[in-house]
């Protein structure tokens, strides 16, 4: 039987760009996310090592996590450039909605290595309060990491 080459290739592009939760198992677990140190030491543990990360872009990434605010895997939201990523509700929460999820993390880096936020970074984070008030599922801090520190958007105050 002869295979028909449209076929596979659609099929290939259609895998390439299935959505994938990558679970706490595939990862070095930090069972519990409590404060921004724990999601820091998460990104630090398991972001650099994926193929997709490049250090001199932004990626944002979702911690989603339990009641109780467990772990129960993270996700690539999108990659940005060298000061730039956007970031739309609707793929920050996904991975929410799939898992089941009670609340999530949002995280991204700063190539600069300050993880001082930005008016961009302030903005979108309060968008995603009010999706995730919407959704009911809170969005419970957006760190920012930069080279050797990090930064708590609601830390710094600007939760409401």
């Amino acid at each position: 039987m002869k295979s028909n080459p449209i076929k596979s290739n659609l099929e290939t592009n259609y895998l390439a760009h299935e959505f994938k939760v990558v679970c706490v198992r595939d990862c070095v677990a930090t069972d519990l996310i409590d404060h921004p140190a724990a999601a820091a030491n998460y990104w630090r543990d398991n972001i650099p090592q994926a193929p997709w990360f490049d250090p001199l872009k932004e990626a944002v990434v979702v911690l989603v996590l339990n009641a109780r605010k467990r772990l129960l895997g993270h996700n690539l939201v999108a990659l940005g450039s060298l000061d730039t990523c956007s970031v739309m509700p609707r793929e920050v929460f996904k991975p929410a909605i799939v898992q089941s999820a009670a609340s999530l993390v949002l995280m991204h880096n700063h190539p600069s290595g300050e993880p001082v936020p930005s008016d961009a970074d302030i903005k979108v984070t309060r968008d995603l309060i009010r999706a995730g008030q919407l959704l009911k599922i809170e969005l419970t801090d957006h760190v920012i990491i930069g080279r050797d520190r990090h930064a708590s958007l609601r830390e710094l105050g600007y939760f409401f």
